[in-house]
């Protein structure tokens, strides 16, 4: 059993209303597709205010399927993957699980809330899919991001916002980078390889040490809200140190340590999806925005980030 499935436990224990929230739902057909349609019901009818059902109810799910291939589809789909390539182009924005729930099993991830409350919405005049990556090195070095992102990359949305909770404020992380440095464990208790003095660049993640977003960020910091959205062109090089670069040319000949999103799973995906644009050879605006960090689950707190991203991307697309 894998350590983020033995949390289950404590999780009934300790979250008994959370944690079994969908259990009706997991032995019925198309249950992954439903776990996720009903999260997104939840937030959107106010039921539930709360990412953190749909994290723990999948983990059950997961735990009683048996084939690998069932295990996987299962994955994508109640992560809101597969709703995800039904439209037309539209927007997509992506969240996160919970994570630090070695620290807090309590822990919620705004990030994620966002997306069950944005999926099939529509903003700015255009529809939003949603979904919500894992917080396991794993997953992105069995190339995770890659298979998810690809159909949806091939249809050429019109934006997409990677999002993940980060500080104490909004980041559009304008230049993530290409290796790992945070020495912090994952939802399964393992670690990305790198630290601050030998950052590591993941298996088979070819590309230059830097990239920079595409989103129209002058728009994005105009959006109203509660926190300032900054502009985050702030990077750590091995050969100099902190460094707040004033153009992606700047960075070309430095080694990265850690990109505007950090040296963790955040900067990842925003460095993965802008790698896969390029192989790709798609265009449209594209890029990540760090919100404000929250300790265990504030309901309050966590309506006012949604609505700050909400509006956000109304800027972006407008």
């Amino acid at each position: 059993m894998s350590v983020e499935r033995a949390r289950l436990d404590a999780a009934v224990s300790k979250l008994p209303a959370l944690a079994t929230r969908y259990d009706d739902v997991l032995d019925a057909p198309n249950a992954a597709r439903r776990l996720w349609q009903r999260a997104c019901q939840d937030v959107q009818q106010g039921r539930c205010f709360d990412d953190r059902p749909l994290y723990w109810a999948r983990l059950k799910l997961l735990g009683r399927l048996q084939d690998g291939d069932s295990a996987a589809q299962a994955e994508r789909a109640s992560r809101g993957f597969a709703g995800a390539t039904d439209d037309q182009p539209s927007a997509l924005v992506t969240g996160f699980d919970p994570f630090h729930l070695q620290r807090d099993i309590g822990q919620s991830n705004p990030s994620g809330l966002a997306a069950l409350a944005l999926d099939g919405t529509t903003v700015a005049g255009c529809i939003v899919r949603t979904a919500i990556f894992p917080v396991r090195f794993q997953d992105f070095d069995d190339g995770f991001v890659e298979q998810a992102l690809t159909p949806i990359f091939r249809r050429s949305p019109r934006l997409v916002l990677t999002v993940s909770m980060g500080r104490d404020g909004f980041d559009l992380e304008r230049f993530p980078g290409r290796r790992r440095s945070a020495t912090r464990e994952d939802n399964d208790g393992r670690h990305g390889g790198g630290s601050d003095t030998k950052p590591t660049a993941p298996a088979h993640l070819d590309g230059p040490e830097f990239l920079e977003f595409s989103l129209p960020a002058t728009s994005m910091q105009e959006a109203p809200g509660r926190w300032e959205v900054r502009d985050n062109r702030r990077v750590r090089t091995l050969e100099r140190g902190l460094v707040n670069a004033g153009s992606f040319a700047e960075l070309s000949a430095d080694t990265a340590v850690e990109g505007s999103g950090g040296g963790y799973l955040s900067n990842e995906v925003a460095y993965r999806s802008l790698l896969l644009q390029r192989q790709l050879g798609a265009r449209f605006p594209l890029g990540h925005l760090h919100i404000p960090a929250v300790r265990g689950y504030d309901e309050a707190m966590e309506r006012e980030i949604v609505d700050q991203i909400r509006l956000i991307l109304a800027a972006a697309l407008a």
